[in-house]
């Protein structure tokens, strides 16, 4: 699938990663989710998902599978016709080796905020691994950050700040930066 444009984001949980993946679903882009991939093979083994569960099940699947595990899964459902994917939620440098080897035509995207921003957001969703505590909160980026994700942010080839803008108005950054990669045919 070399004609693919896969575009893969990064970003500490509640940075607007999925503000990101609602604009390119309207702009046709197929998104796959690495963090509903993780929860979604979750749910089949165990049914209960929580913090503690996602996160040792991220760890044995990676042992077990290799660091580009979550990635390869992602990959397996991607519709193989389909011109332009979101992969949403990468975590290491492996995982975009692997989507840049597969697809060839592969840019990643960072998106920022800062720490209070992020638990403030965290605090009106309601996925069931989100932290509850500013503590957690803190603990799980380090824990992100040591999977490989600041490294992975920092060799981004673009950068959206969701920081001081309303939803809508990231929106539509995140609307022109993937109609920009679509009519450049950008990818490395």
């Amino acid at each position: 699938m070399p004609k693919t444009l896969v575009v893969c984001t990064a970003g500490l949980k509640g940075s607007g990663k999925s503000v990101l993946s609602e604009a390119a679903a309207e702009l046709g882009y197929q998104v796959v989710s690495l963090g509903e991939v993780v929860r979604n093979e979750l749910a089949k083994r165990v049914g209960k998902i929580n913090h503690a569960s996602m996160k040792a099940f991220s760890v044995e699947i990676r042992k077990k599978m290799g660091p580009a595990a979550v990635a390869a899964l992602s990959a397996e459902l991607v519709k193989e016709d389909t011109p332009k994917v979101v992969f949403d939620g990468l975590r290491s440098m492996d995982e975009y080796l692997f989507f840049k080897q597969k697809f060839g035509r592969c840019v990643l995207v960072a998106v920022h905020a800062s720490p209070k921003t992020r638990f403030s957001r965290l605090t009106t969703r309601s996925k069931p691994d989100d932290p509850k505590t500013f503590e957690e909160f803190e603990q799980r980026d380090q824990v992100e950050l040591a999977l490989g994700l600041g490294s992975l942010m920092v060799l981004a080839d673009y950068h959206l700040v969701n920081e001081g803008v309303s939803q809508t108005e990231f929106k539509k950054e995140c609307i022109n930066l993937l109609k920009t990669l679509c009519n450049a045919g950008n990818g490395q």
